[in-house]
């Protein structure tokens, strides 16, 4: 089929284009030209940010495509973006948004896409409102998919994923090295973190599926563990012992409230992805992380 990712070649969006292209397709990618796509995908080059030129820029290109994944969305506009340029030139839209954009206090530690308390931080206000801008869209025959993943892990990004070790470009030589590293609430809290190439694999299966049209699932790994296993799966992979110092929850709360979305359990059911036919993240958290560390070391 034919693809367009929007973005193409950060963390997520170039594993999007990488997955697509090694599954047979033809991808295109959205880029303002500043880093490298991977070879094979077809540049069109456009600042989202400059409305003309990115709704030109598509116009241009003469294509129509099987299916458009947004992977940098954040706002409003961009969903209403989405749907000016799209419509008509696009069979299926997914939209990638995230888990923050749910309230982290007082939630439940498992919670399905039914769970209605968001979150008022810029970033999950934004993504929650693109959220619902797509929704609500009569976008004709484009079908609308959301995707809301948790942390997302893999090659092509930092390690770490929590405060006061989250996505840390000196995380493996702080671990050599036997540093103590500062975990809020001792990484006490679940997570289910998901390999970004099983994430590109779900995002793709939306393509053409009845059951996805219209709907919004969760994108999580199949291992719920305590945050702190994870930095000892990097440790253990290292061959180094793990040191933890536990950081106040309140304390860091009231100097960081920007932080609360890395306080609460992020456990997500994985029920309705299933039942749709999506193909869900199946690669252990073992597994995908020593794959993680050897790509950076």
């Amino acid at each position: 089929m034919d693809v367009l990712v929007i973005g193409g070649s950060g963390f997520l969006s170039g594993t999007l284009a990488r997955t697509a292209l090694a599954a047979g397709h033809r991808v295109w990618a959205v880029t303002r030209g500043q880093r490298a796509l991977p070879q094979g995908v077809r540049a069109i080059v456009a600042d989202r940010k400059d409305p003309t030129v990115f709704r030109a820029a598509i116009e241009s290109a003469g294509a129509t495509w099987d299916l458009v994944v947004d992977s940098i969305g954040f706002a409003a506009a961009d969903a209403e973006q989405d749907l000016e340029c799209f419509a008509g030139r696009a069979r299926q839209l997914a939209f990638v948004s995230t888990d923050f954009a749910i309230s982290p206090f007082n939630r439940p530690w498992r919670i399905d896409e039914t769970y209605d308390r968001f979150h008022d931080s810029p970033y999950g206000t934004g993504k929650r409102a693109a959220e619902q801008v797509l929704l609500n869209a009569r976008a004709g025959a484009m079908a609308i998919t959301i995707i809301r993943p948790g942390h997302i892990y893999g090659p092509g990004s930092l390690l770490g994923c929590i405060p006061f070790a989250g996505r840390d470009p000196k995380l493996i030589e702080k671990m050599r090295r036997g540093d103590t590293l500062q975990l809020v609430g001792g990484g006490h809290f679940l997570q289910q973190p998901v390999l970004a190439e099983d994430l590109a694999k779900m995002i793709l299966s939306v393509a053409g599926n009845e059951l996805a049209k219209g709907e919004l699932f969760f994108g999580a790994g199949p291992d719920v563990i305590e945050s702190w296993r994870f930095y000892q799966i990097i440790a253990d992979v290292l061959g180094v012992e793990l040191k933890i110092e536990e950081v106040s929850v309140q304390k860091t709360l009231a100097e960081k409230p920007d932080l609360a979305s890395f306080f609460t359990h992020r456990v997500y059911d994985m029920s309705k992805a299933k039942a749709a036919g999506l193909r869900v993240p199946t690669t252990s958290i073992v597994d995908g992380l020593r794959t993680h560390v050897e790509s950076l070391v």
